[in-house]
């Protein structure tokens, strides 16, 4: 139900990085359409224009031009020679050109390129004559990956998530059972052991798997690798030697007293109906998200206040 706040905090994001790539290449490509009219009629000379002009343009994949109606006259040229293969090809329908005959300068938005498959922006300059008549387009393809980066990460949203799972399971769900695992069966104690690695042993993340018995976590000292605990782990205090003693990650959000009060609602949304049940659970202390996942297959992301206060009625 929050997707499309989510969706809309992703595109602000995404317009900001736009903007500033906009700013950034805009620039050069109006200063080199100033320049480029006495080149237009020749082919030869266009293209040794547009090879020199690639030493300006430091992140450019390929540069061509295109005539009045969207078909090139130019070949892709780039840094080191030039590629014939696009001579004369029509562009005409290409996204890119979507907008470009009532603006001067366009950025696209993101493709996956036909040559390479990767993600691409072309920009699209028009060529004007001293009358102001419409001569053309200068092109420039980018490689995504190619382009600096000025935005900050994207920062998840801190509202309720709500995502809808596998319509195959949600359709038969009330022809299921919870089937008590062995997780169930030790699921206090399970629960202590997770708390005591979460409070004295560095782990941040942890995602409780309830019907396979298994949870993962990932630890301070090593954040970019997740380890998997079965209950052979789970079910001895012993693995707690594995893992050096250390303080309350410094970073956390989630206050300590707190985390055994979610993973009791956690157990109680697991045993509370036979129908509808946790089937996994996770709790991440620094941003201080909890993620759900029901027998339905839908999935919940909130953060571990909203979930303490919503409480066991909110879900059923």
């Amino acid at each position: 139900m929050n997707a499309t706040k989510t969706t809309n905090a992703i595109g602000e994001s995404v317009k900001r990085q736009r903007k500033l790539l906009k700013d950034l290449l805009g620039v050069s490509l109006t200063r080199l359409v100033k320049n480029i009219q006495p080149h237009l009629s020749n082919k030869d000379s266009l293209e040794n224009y547009l090879l020199n002009s690639c030493k300006d343009l430091p992140y450019c994949k390929y540069l061509f031009v295109l005539d009045n109606k969207g078909k090139q006259i130019s070949a892709n040229m780039f840094k080191h020679g030039k590629d014939e293969s696009q001579f004369g090809r029509d562009r005409s329908q290409r996204p890119y050109m979507k907008g470009v005959f009532d603006h001067d300068f366009i950025l696209s938005g993101a493709y996956i390129s036909r040559n390479k498959n990767r993600p691409s922006l072309t920009a699209m300059q028009t060529i004007r004559d001293k009358n102001n008549e419409r001569m053309g387009f200068l092109g420039v393809d980018y490689d995504l990956r190619e382009l600096p980066r000025t935005e900050a990460l994207y920062d998840e949203p801190r509202h309720w998530r709500q995502i809808k799972g596998d319509p195959a399971i949600r359709g038969g769900l009330f022809t299921q059972q919870r089937t008590e695992s062995s997780m169930d069966i030790q699921l206090d104690n399970v629960l202590a052991l997770q708390e005591e690695l979460m409070l004295q042993h560095g782990v941040y993340h942890c995602q409780i798997h309830f019907s396979s018995s298994r949870s993962t976590i990932w630890h301070v000292d090593d954040p970019y690798s997740y380890r998997i605990l079965t209950m052979d782990e789970l079910s001895d205090p012993d693995i707690c030697l594995a893992y050096p003693k250390k303080p309350y990650f410094e970073r956390a959000i989630v206050p300590q007293d707190n985390i055994m009060e979610i993973f009791e609602l956690f157990k109680a949304l697991r045993t509370f109906d036979s129908t509808i049940y946790l089937r996994s659970g996770s709790l991440n202390l620094v941003n201080g998200f909890i993620g759900l996942n029901f027998s339905c297959d839908g999935s919940h992301y909130l953060t571990y206040d909203d979930f303490l206060e919503k409480g066991l009625d909110f879900w059923f």
